[in-house]
């Protein structure tokens, strides 16, 4: 697409055919000032979107379906659609994975020609379709639209842009006066779908990197070094066994696919029991399960990360996963927060409890197990650990008791 911050050339596509309004006349300012007044303060952009696509046939809109396109930033997801319709069995939301450019329901798509040409595109529904019509356009002429009209909605800072797109039901199609229209609604949506979508990178960005609860606490404000608060919580640290052996073996691709796969195993049990990551460390994880500060809450933060623990092993092996790994935890009050240099900042936990838990891990290998657990650990959890062995552990004056979790 041309550079999404340069004004359109098109302004207004006039279809000759057409030129009688039909209906009531409808303007897209009264729908843009409640954008501006209330609807930008909706936090989800489908409620805004669906309540502005209401309102607008309300008001004599000859919109039969209404659409907006945004192209993200994010590890899993390259795009955001949210589509109000008149039937509410057709009224969709979703969220377009990476390889989208190659899949059959985008290629030769309406949205492809208007990202690729940065230029509208009208397509009549109401006769023939061309021989080479993409599906798309098939289903919404199967569902009664009989004019499609579609346009870039350039951002100021950035290339991606956004698409708005509209469909009519009604006999003869679009009017000159509904597609100027729709250009003065795209231009006035613009800016916000750009603040939105710069919102949402901003939140896909923060949890991608640093977790959903520390990716939050930076996004409210918590970014000034030494912000740092005392918690307690459970800690849980794993690494693979033999990664020094695995990269001197296999090529350096399929090391990494291998720690890839390690990584999303120990992700998925960590957050599926109420555990964030918060570091990844070369073949090593260290997650965070955090506790309220009460009795209650130390039991429960100790079951989450032995729960975790046990899942990641579970999954391990439904997955095959071709590398053991060790998993150690223990519970205790770390510091949370901000530590770094002026202008280079790592939000992290520091304190002795982080550096007992991977000293606990390191035990795995040597006392062949796949899980070990703090004797504080152990005594939160009460009846069902098992003694495996009393080890010395750099930083404390008394060697440490070391349990193997019961199974869950």
């Amino acid at each position: 697409m041309e550079n999404s911050a340069a004004p359109r050339k098109t302004r207004f596509v006039s279809d000759p055919g057409n030129a009688i309004c039909k209906g009531m006349t409808w303007r897209a300012a009264p729908h843009l000032d409640w954008v501006l007044t209330e609807g930008r303060y909706m936090d989800d952009i489908n409620a805004m979107f669906k309540t502005l696509g209401a309102r607008m046939a309300a008001q004599g809109a000859p919109f039969q379906r209404v659409r907006i396109g945004l192209r993200t930033v994010h590890p899993l997801v390259t795009a955001l659609s949210a589509v109000w319709d008149a039937n509410p069995d057709n009224m969709l939301e979703f969220q377009a994975t990476h390889g989208i450019e190659q899949r059959s329901s985008y290629v030769g798509s309406p949205m492809q020609t208007i990202t690729e040409t940065g230029a509208p595109l009208r397509e009549r529904l109401d006769g023939p379709l061309r021989e080479d019509a993409h599906l798309v356009l098939h289903e919404m002429k199967a569902q009664g639209i009989v004019d499609y009209y579609g346009l870039p909605a350039p951002f100021a800072h950035s290339e991606r842009g956004g698409i708005v797109a509209v469909g009519t039901a009604r006999p003869g199609g679009f009017t000159d006066h509904d597609i100027a229209e729709v250009h003065r609604l795209t231009d006035g949506l613009a800016p916000v779908l750009e603040a939105y979508a710069a919102s949402y990178m901003a939140r896909a960005i923060a949890t991608s990197y640093l977790g959903p609860r520390t990716g939050q606490r930076v996004l409210d404000g918590q970014i000034t070094r030494g912000d740092i608060e005392a918690i307690e919580g459970a800690i849980l640290f794993s690494d693979i066994r033999g990664w020094t052996a695995l990269n001197a073996t296999r090529p350096a691709t399929e090391a990494l696919e291998v720690a890839n796969r390690y990584f999303e195993v120990i992700s998925d049990a960590v957050e599926n029991n109420g555990g964030e990551i918060l570091k990844f460390m070369g073949d090593g994880v260290l997650a965070l399960f955090p506790s309220d500060g009460t009795a209650d809450g130390q039991v429960s933060a100790c079951r989450q990360s032995v729960a975790a623990a046990h899942a990641a092993h579970g999954i391990a092996a439904l997955a095959e996963l071709p590398v053991p790994f060790g998993i150690g935890i223990h519970f205790g009050e770390v510091l949370y927060g901000n530590v770094g240099a002026r202008a280079r900042l790592d939000f992290t936990i520091l304190g002795q409890a982080v550096n007992i838990a991977s000293r606990v891990e390191a035990f795995c290998g040597r006392l062949d197990q796949s899980v070990l657990i703090s004797e504080t650990v152990a005594d939160a959890l009460g009846p069902g650990p098992v003694p495996i062995s009393t080890e010395p552990i750099k930083g404390l004056d008394t060697p440490m008791r070391l349990f193997a979790p019961a199974t869950i």
